[in-house]
């Protein structure tokens, strides 16, 4: 039975919780033993809750008195190691912060725990969340679990290799360039970016820049995605970003009286270059959407053409984050891996071009706003090629030598501008991995890329597929 467990989605395990097929012991139980068997290979969980078993045993025994269950009720969940939670270690991919043991839960986990979830464990990443990679001196390197000579991204690589290798359901991750949609992506499994400040982002480190911090959920299924999206939307008095309620949305799963429009876009332009997996693969969601009753056209985005989304946000990014870094590091310089040392030798931002870049942002919203008044939604690539190697500096795509930044060129502009944004596998490369595609609605609009996702996973090529971990 346990082996049956794993790769169930978080809400058929609720389900079967709830009408006492299999017990919330029986769930975690499964998911340890799965750690215990794959973590030491893949390195994805850095620390397991000491009470979830204690949480279980308590959740099993509150389906035997017949209490009133929460949507959750009994399933365990990971959360990055930069989200905060009561007396389970938190300590941000960093030996600065070994040992750091937080007395309150973040407004995320507490409302994972309020539905009924348990914690389960905290999953790896790159120090302070700062790379595209996940690896640091703390805990060491995480690996796809596709391939473990490849990455599975950054900086939520540890959620997305945990999902994706069975070792979790559910898990909360966070997202200021890439980090929920680019490991999702490298690793075949699903992650949301709501609206900025729709998730709150209270309990969760790094602080600066705030205005393009999410937290967001990863799982394997879209309705696992609607769920924790509806557990975890909304205002919680304290993140002054968070202000817009759920009840502003046409609700999860909702859509127009009307037939959607979908613009979708590849090469050329500014995502170029592209790998031709990727290419093929956005295509054929695109095919895959009109076959579904969708109106779908290729379309163009000229702010995108004319103002690079991710030059703005490190113009932005570093000079904000740079001096909370060096207050956090103060007497501990011996201690700082590479990734973060970047983020100090990187030259600063004069005020000349930081205010530039504060107005390039905001045509930036302005020409996608424009976009939104024709489609109700993009369909374009998260990254330009399947996963990678490890501390890989540059790609060659298409002939073309890239620095290994480009990565994040699909999926920098949707962070600078706070629009909603989800990545979803629906293609294999020709090396046999996972790739993704990316939808993005207006603000405010989850509902619409969540239909757009449920429609793709109906007829996704490659659904319920998972990598080979026979070997391990």
């Amino acid at each position: 039975m346990k082996s049956q467990i794993i790769y169930q989605d978080a809400t058929k395990l609720a389900e079967l919780i709830r009408t006492k097929e299999v017990s919330p012991v029986e769930v975690v139980e499964a998911h340890l033993e799965r750690i215990d068997a794959l973590n030491p290979s893949i390195n994805a969980i850095v620390t397991v809750a000491d009470d979830a078993l204690k949480a279980a045993k308590a959740a099993e025994a509150a389906v035997l008195a017949g209490k009133e269950l929460g949507p959750l009720h009994g399933v365990p969940f990971t959360a990055k190691d930069s989200i905060d939670t009561a007396g389970v270690l938190t300590q941000r991919g960093s030996p600065i912060f070994k040992g750091r043991l937080p007395d309150t839960d973040a407004t995320t986990v507490a409302r994972m725990k309020k539905a009924g979830g348990i914690l389960l464990a905290k999953t790896n990443l790159p120090e302070f969340s700062y790379w595209i990679e996940t690896d640091n001196l703390l805990s060491g390197r995480s690996k796809n679990p596709w391939n473990l000579d490849l990455t599975p991204g950054g900086s939520s690589g540890g959620d997305s290799a945990a999902i994706a290798a069975g070792m979790s359901p559910i898990s909360l991750a966070s997202d200021v360039a890439i980090s929920v949609r680019g490991p999702a992506a490298l690793t075949g499994v699903i992650g949301l970016k709501a609206s900025h400040g729709r998730i709150p982002m209270t309990g969760v480190w790094p602080r600066v820049p705030r205005r393009f911090w999410h937290v967001g959920p990863m799982a394997r299924t879209v309705r696992d995605i609607a769920l924790a999206y509806s557990l975890l939307a909304g205002p919680d008095g304290a993140d002054g970003f968070s202000s817009s309620p759920l009840e502003l949305d046409a609700g999860v799963g909702a859509t127009p009286n009307r037939p959607l429009r979908v613009g979708w876009l590849v090469d050329p332009g500014f995502f170029a270059p592209i790998d031709a997996d990727v290419a093929a693969t956005v295509q054929a969601a695109a095919e895959a959407l009109k076959g579904a009753g969708v109106i779908v056209e290729s379309a163009r985005i000229p702010v995108l053409e004319q103002i690079d989304a991710l030059d703005v946000l490190w113009k932005l990014q570093a000079m904000e984050a740079k001096p909370a870094f060096r207050k956090a590091t103060a007497g501990h310089e011996d201690k700082i891996f590479k990734h973060v040392q970047g983020v100090f030798d990187t030259p600063d931002t004069s005020i000349g071009d930081f205010v530039q870049a504060e107005q390039q942002a905001e045509t930036l919203r302005d020409g996608f706003a424009a976009y939104f008044q024709r489609y109700d939604a993009l369909l374009c690539p998260v990254t330009p090629v399947a996963a990678h190697a490890h501390d890989a500096e540059a790609f060659v795509i298409n002939g073309q030598s890239v620095s290994s930044l480009h990565v994040m060129h699909a999926t920098a502009p949707f962070s600078v501008t706070g629009l909603p944004a989800l990545s979803m596998r629906f293609g294999t490369s020709r090396d046999g991995l996972p790739v993704a595609v990316q939808l993005v609605s207006p603000w405010l609009a989850e509902s619409t890329i969540l239909h757009l996702a449920s429609l793709l996973e109906v007829v996704s090529p490659v659904r319920d597929l998972h990598p080979n971990l026979s070997g391990m």
